[in-house]
């Protein structure tokens, strides 16, 4: 019907890179806007080069199509091995950091301090490889991104952005060769809060908390309600596609939380994904191009989120017999419709670790348990959410079904659940705990939990399990004391995310991929999704100079797992 030629393997545009790839015609970036952080006109960024970034992803994504469709995809293995970064010279990296010198006006913008690369480069909250920054970077606007970016470029410096320091998966370790940790700490400012919108346009070192405890002092009736680490910024959240405890009501990062974001792509091209409206049906959403990728596709450096009442709430804890009538439970719950904010199961181990702990002002049943968190406008209506609940739960088993009284009790209740990981240390004395999570249709949580724990007990590892069950979504601390353990541990983890990719599930429900979880992509989601992943990542980045080693996994990672 075609002839051959027609179908010639397509491949993503790289000639506005060809000035890029020489460092004395790389194009300055014109910057043509100065915003005052109390104006409310929207930012309108430079689009120059986004006709030519669009088309290219255009044409490579038809050419992938395409290809694929007579069995030769655009962006095989084979031919992303051809084009491996290559990255500048110790020397390359040397002059770089001289010119940021000369680019910014003051010395706290810059650190090469061997402590500042250290924590930059390493974390106490996971247990994976670490790499050492050459160099830590603060800028404080989206012009200063820009001028980092194309100084990457010119000498070929891996880039890698810093927010919360929060992530357990690994996503803000450095290169192997070094390169530039981009700490993004310094802009963290509230720009414009729109009460009547319910929105909010901030820079991407904010944290969620610290909004939340704004709009409360402000006496705005209004929060965001993506509730993960308490230590999480704007940023980090919108990057690893994050969520918490809020999820069974108010859904996660990649819902429509993120009205839009300011971008600097690889190019030094700034880009804004869309405007401030709540809905849009121009296009395709690009603001969601960004939400998961961590940081390898490009910096973000304001976002738009949206805002949600704030509605009055209480706390209501049950203890079953076992987790899967536990878990049993909360499927049944959500289908009854009711205003359910949080539903939190903690098992008997946990419930044991909080009496052990001793920071609870009660002592506990050591049984499997939930944590509700009701939600109504009307304090009539979460009394009769409450009623509904403990109906429900006692067929399944529920005992000891107890509401808070007051909001102080409500408070104390939910902080018991909070303090999971001090309370979950206090089960072994000298350990050290590994958190990773996995999330499943709501119907497999009960088989997928249930053989878990099993195998945590042949293990014979000391572990809590606590959950989001609401959604799916369930969390282990596994603890150990020595590098035995450790492997262990490792190993546990391993078959607890197989288990859950048989059942349809994910390998990280909210922690994101980063470097620990990217070898599952491929089982996950399939040969096609990844290399349509990594072919856009090639035509936004063909350099690779944007965080690289995360999230898409290698051929290595691939036959590691046949």
């Amino acid at each position: 019907m075609f002839p051959a030629s027609c179908f010639q393997r397509l491949r993503p545009s790289t000639s506005l890179w060809t000035n890029l790839a020489r460092p004395k015609s790389i194009k300055q970036h014109a910057l043509t806007f100065s915003r005052r952080h109390s104006s409310s006109v929207p930012f309108k960024s430079s689009r120059s080069w986004s006709p030519i970034i669009i088309g290219s992803i255009a044409s490579g994504l038809i050419g992938y199509s395409l290809s694929a469709a007579f069995g030769k995809p655009s962006l095989t293995s084979e031919a992303l091995e051809e084009t491996e970064p290559k990255y500048g010279t110790p020397k390359d990296f040397e002059q770089a950091i001289k010119e940021l010198r000369a680019l910014f006006d003051s010395d706290d913008a810059i650190s090469t301090h061997p402590e500042d690369l250290r924590i930059h480069g390493y974390s106490e909250n996971d247990y994976h490889p670490s790499a050492l920054h050459t160099v830590v970077v603060y800028p404080k606007s989206t012009e200063d991104v820009v001028k980092i970016v194309k100084t990457a470029v010119k000498y070929r410096m891996p880039l890698t952005p810093f927010s919360g320091g929060t992530c357990l998966e690994g996503s803000y370790r450095g290169s192997p060769v070094g390169g530039i940790c981009v700490d993004m700490s310094s802009m963290n400012k509230i720009i414009e809060i729109h009460e009547a919108d319910s929105d909010l346009v901030c820079q991407p070192g904010v944290g969620w908390m610290e909004i939340n405890e704004t709009l409360q002092k402000r006496g705005i009736p209004l929060f965001f309600p993506l509730d993960p680490g308490p230590g999480a910024t704007i940023g980090g959240m919108m990057s690893t596609g994050c969520s918490g405890t809020n999820a069974v009501r108010y859904g996660t990062a990649k819902g429509e939380w993120f009205l839009n974001a300011t971008v600097v792509l690889p190019s030094g091209e700034v880009i804004k994904t869309r405007q401030r409206a709540r809905k849009s049906a121009a296009g395709f959403d690009t603001t969601k191009l960004f939400i998961g990728a961590e940081g390898t596709l490009g910096i973000i450096t304001e976002v738009t989120i949206r805002l949600a009442p704030v509605l009055p709430t209480t706390v209501a804890v049950v203890h079953f017999p076992d987790v899967k009538h536990a878990t049993e439970a909360v499927i049944d719950v959500m289908n009854r419709g009711v205003g359910i904010q949080c539903v939190e199961l903690c098992d008997s181990e946990f419930m044991r670790s909080i009496n052990l702990f001793g920071a609870s002002q009660r002592k506990y049943p050591e049984q499997d348990s939930l944590f509700f968190k009701f939600q109504g406008p009307t304090s009539a209506s979460i009394a009769e959410t409450a009623k509904i609940v403990k109906e429900t739960v006692q067929k399944h088993g529920g005992t000891g079904f107890e509401l808070a009284r007051s909001e102080q009790e409500a408070r104390d209740l939910w902080a018991d659940r909070k303090n999971a990981l001090f309370s979950g240390l206090a089960l072994l004395e000298g350990s050290r705990g590994w958190s990773t999570d996995v999330c499943v249709p709501i119907s497999k949580l009960p088989q997928l939990v249930y053989e878990t724990k099993k195998d945590l007990q042949r293990s014979g590892l000391v572990s809590i399990v606590i959950g989001h069950v609401g959604d799916g979504n369930f969390h282990t601390l596994l603890l150990f004391r020595n590098d035995k353990e450790l492997e262990s541990v490792r190993e546990a983890v391993h078959r607890m995310v197989e288990r859950a990719i048989k059942l349809e599930g994910t390998c990280t429900g909210e922690h994101g991929v980063g470097i620990g979880k990217r070898e599952y992509l491929y089982e996950e989601l399939g040969e096609g999704t990844v290399e349509l992943m990594r072919s856009v990542k090639k035509t936004l980045d063909p350099l690779g100079l944007f965080n690289p080693g995360k999230l898409y996994p290698d051929r290595i990672d691939k036959k590691s797992k046949h």
